[in-house]
C-alpha cells in the first residue's frame, strides 16, 4: 500500500476536526475571519499607506476591516484611493460568506441540541426524587398518587425512565394525568437493563426506585433482569429502597433474590387472589383497600409519640382527636397490627396510624362513650354456601384453593367457563365440592341454564385468552346479563368481578355489581405507598394474610343498637372489647354511589351519627 502524502494527512486531520461538530465548524469560521481581517489590514498598509495612516494606521484598519465584516453596510461610507476600497470591499464580501456560514452553522447546532434533547438522553441532576423504571398503564396512576402525596412539600421530582420516546412519554402523562401541581416528572428515554442509562435518572441520589412491568408476555423476566441489574450496580453512597411487584407467585422468589435486601418485591396474584376471595364473603373490601392506598383518602402513617410510653393499645385507640392507631412498629422492626388491647406501647415504638395526611395526626382529649348505644355482637350460625365461579384464568385454581379454606365443609362450587374440565388440575380440596359445566357466559340463554338464582355468590373473573380490554368487554356484558337476572329473581345472590382497566369500573357501576377487583391499580397504589415508605409494607403484609389480622366489614348491630344517637369514638370503643380495631364504615344506602360507595374512614369521633341494621362497621380483627 502507497503511503500517504503530506496532504491526505492534511486533508484527514481538518475532516476529522470538521466532524467534531458545532464547536469546531465556530473555530474554523472564527479562524477565517482572522485571517481575511489581517491580510486586507496588512495589504491596505502595503498599497494604501495614506489611506492606512487616515485610518488609525494598521490597528484601525484591523478595527474597520472587522466591522465590514461583521456589517456589510458599514462600506457605504469608505473614502478613499481605488486599492483600499478594493480591500475593504473584499473584507465586505467575504465577511457576507462568513457571517452567512455562522448563521447557518448556529441554526442546525441549535437544531441539533433541541432534537437531543428531545430524545431525552441528558442525565439529570436531582435528589431525594423518586425514579420509575419502565413504562404500563400502572405509570399513570404512580405519577397521579405521587403528586398528591408530595403536595405538603416545596418541590418534588419524578424521573421515568423508559424505552421510549421523551416526548410521546410527557403527552401521554399531560394527557392522562393532568396538573402535577409541586411535581415535576421528568422523562428519559432509555434501557432500564443498561447501566449507562440508568446514570440518567441519577439513581444514587434517589429517595426510592419503583420498577414496573412492562406490557409484554414475559413480564416478570423483565422486572427480574431490572432487579439484577440494580443488584449488581456499584452505588455512590446508600442504596435507595426498590419496589416491584410480580404477576406469576412462581417467580416471587427469584425476584426478591435479585432483587436483595433492598428491594421490596409484592406478589400481585395473591393480592388480587386474596382480594377477590374475601370480597366474595364480603363485599365493598376492594373499595376499602382502594381508599387506604389511595392518597386522595385517608392512608396509614408511621411517627413516634413518647407521652404515649407506658400506656395500653386499648388506651392509646382513645388518645388521638385527628387520627385512629391500628397498631404499633417496634425498635427492632416488629410491626403489630391491631394487637392486643392490654399491649403496652414503649418509648420508641412508631405508632402505625390511619388518618387523611400526616400533618392531620394530632393527640386530644378522650371524647364521650355512649354506652348505652353499644351492642353486644349476635352469633350467627354458619351455613354450607353455593358459589358460582363464571370465567377461568391462572387465578382460577389459587382463587379455588383459598375459596376451599374459608367455607364450610359441605360447600359447592360450580366452574362455568368455555374451556375443557379443570377439576382434574385442582389438587385435594377439603370444603368444597366441585361441579363444572362449559358455559359461554356472553349467552344469556346458557346463563339462565345455570340456574344462577340457586347460589349465594358469584365470582366472575376476566376470561383468558382475550385481550384486557376484550376480556373487560366480555366481563360488562355478563354482569349486565347477571344483573337483570337478580333483579327478577328478587335479589338472591351477591356478584363479585375482576377488572383489569379502572376506567372500565365506571361504565361497569351500570350493572350494580357488590364489588370490583382492579387488580392493576392496587398494585400501583400499593408500589406507591411502599415507595414512600417501605415499613408499610409489613402492615399490608399483615392485613392480607389469613393467619393475621385482616379487614372485615361486620353488620353494624353488632357494635352500635340501630337508630340510636352515638359518635364515632363509641364505635371504636364496642369494636376494642371485642379485641378489634375499628377504622369506618360503610352506609348500605350508598352501596353503589361513587367515588366512595358507602366507604367511609377514619370518621370525626365526636360527630353524631346513626347505623342502621343494613349498615356495616369496618374493622381490623383476627376474625
Amino acid at each position: 500500500m502507497a503511503r500517504s502524502g503530506r496532504r491526505e494527512r492534511v486533508r484527514y486531520w481538518f475532516d476529522n476536526t470538521m466532524s467534531k461538530g458545532t464547536p469546531a465548524l465556530i473555530g474554523w469560521l472564527g479562524l477565517a475571519s482572522g485571517v481575511l481581517i489581517l491580510v486586507v489590514a496588512s495589504l491596505a498598509v502595503v498599497v494604501a499607506p495614506k489611506n492606512s495612516r487616515d485610518n488609525g494606521h494598521w490597528p484601525g484598519v484591523v478595527w474597520r476591516s472587522l466591522l465590514r465584516t461583521l456589517d456589510p453596510g458599514t462600506m457605504g461610507d469608505d473614502t478613499g484611493t481605488a486599492p483600499f476600497l478594493a480591500l475593504m470591499l473584499v473584507s465586505t464580501v467575504g465577511g457576507i460568506f462568513i457571517v452567512s456560514a455562522l448563521i447557518g452553522v448556529l441554526t442546525t447546532g441549535l437544531e441539533n441540541k433541541i432534537d437531543e434533547l428531545r430524545k431525552g438522553r441528558s442525565r439529570i441532576i436531582e435528589h431525594d426524587h423518586t425514579v420509575v423504571l419502565g413504562w404500563s398503564e400502572q405509570v399513570f396512576t404512580v405519577i397521579a398518587e405521587l403528586a398528591e402525596a408530595n403536595q405538603s412539600k416545596r418541590r418534588s421530582c419524578i424521573a421515568i425512565l423508559a424505552d421510549l420516546d421523551k416526548v410521546d412519554m410527557e403527552d401521554a402523562i399531560r394527557a392522562r394525568v393532568g396538573d402535577t401541581r409541586r411535581t415535576r416528572v421528568v422523562c428519559r428515554h432509555g434501557n432500564p437493563l443498561k447501566v449507562a442509562d440508568l446514570d440518567l435518572v441519577s439513581p444514587d441520589t434517589a429517595r426510592s426506585i419503583v420498577v414496573l412491568s412492562p406490557p409484554v408476555e414475559d413480564a416478570d423476566n423483565h422486572v427480574i433482569k431490572v432487579l439484577l441489574s440494580l443488584g449488581g450496580r456499584a452505588w455512590d453512597g446508600a442504596r435507595p429502597h426498590v419496589v416491584a411487584a410480580v404477576h406469576d407467585s412462581a417467580n416471587l422468589p427469584a425476584a426478591r433474590l435479585a432483587g436483595g435486601p433492598a428491594a421490596q418485591v409484592i406478589d400481585a396474584d395473591d393480592i388480587a387472589i386474596q382480594l377477590i376471595v374475601q370480597s366474595h364473603r364480603q363485599s365493598g373490601l376492594s373499595q376499602v383497600y382502594t381508599d387506604l392506598l389511595n392518597y386522595r383518602g385517608h392512608e396509614f402513617y408511621m411517627r413516634p409519640e413518647p407521652s404515649l410510653a407506658g400506656i395500653t393499645y386499648g388506651e392509646a385507640l382513645g388518645a388521638y382527636e385527628l387520627g385512629i392507631p391500628v397498631g404499633a412498629r417496634r425498635a427492632d422492626g416488629a410491626v403489630l397490627v391491631n394487637p392486643s388491647p392490654d399491649t403496652v406501647i414503649h418509648a420508641d415504638d412508631e405508632i402505625v396510624l390511619l388518618a387523611e395526611d400526616d400533618l392531620l395526626i394530632r393527640l386530644g382529649p378522650r371524647p364521650e362513650i355512649f354506652e348505652r348505644a353499644i351492642a353486644t355482637a349476635t352469633s350467627r350460625p354458619t351455613v354450607r354456601g353455593r358459589t358460582l365461579l363464571i370465567g377461568w384464568n391462572h387465578r382460577a385454581p389459587e382463587v379455588i384453593s383459598l375459596l376451599d379454606e374459608f367455607t364450610e365443609p359441605g360447600s359447592g362450587l360450580t366452574i362455568a367457563a368455555q374451556r375443557a374440565d379443570p377439576r382434574e388440575t385442582l389438587g385435594t380440596l377439603t370444603n368444597l365440592t366441585v361441579a363444572f359445566t362449559r358455559c359461554d357466559s356472553t349467552d344469556r340463554n346458557q346463563l339462565e341454564a345455570l340456574d344462577v338464582g340457586s347460589y349465594q355468590h358469584i365470582i366472575v373473573l376476566g376470561d383468558a385468552g382475550y385481550e384486557d380490554t376484550h376480556a373487560d368487554a366480555r366481563t360488562l356484558v355478563t354482569l349486565l346479563h347477571l344483573r337483570d337476572l337478580e333483579e327478577s329473581l328478587g335479589d338472591p345472590y351477591s356478584i363479585v368481578s375482576e377488572i383489569h382497566d379502572d376506567a372500565n369500573r365506571e361504565i361497569a357501576q351500570v350493572t350494580k355489581a357488590d364489588d370490583f377487583v382492579v387488580s392493576d391499580k392496587l398494585i400501583s397504589l400499593m408500589l406507591t405507598q411502599l415507595s414512600e415508605n417501605r415499613h408499610l409494607y409489613e402492615v399490608f403484609a399483615d392485613l392480607l394474610d389469613p393467619a393475621g389480622s385482616e379487614i372485615y366489614l361486620k353488620p353494624a348491630p353488632d357494635y352500635l343498637h340501630p337508630g340510636i344517637t352515638a359518635n364515632f369514638a363509641t364505635v371504636i370503643e364496642a369494636a376494642r372489647r371485642r379485641g378489634e380495631t375499628a377504622i369506618g364504615y360503610r352506609l348500605q344506602e350508598r352501596f353503589h354511589q361513587p367515588p366512595d360507595y358507602g366507604v367511609v374512614l377514619n370518621p370525626d369521633k365526636r360527630a353524631p351519627m346513626e347505623l342502621s341494621a343494613e349498615d356495616h362497621v369496618i374493622v381490623i380483627a383476627k376474625d
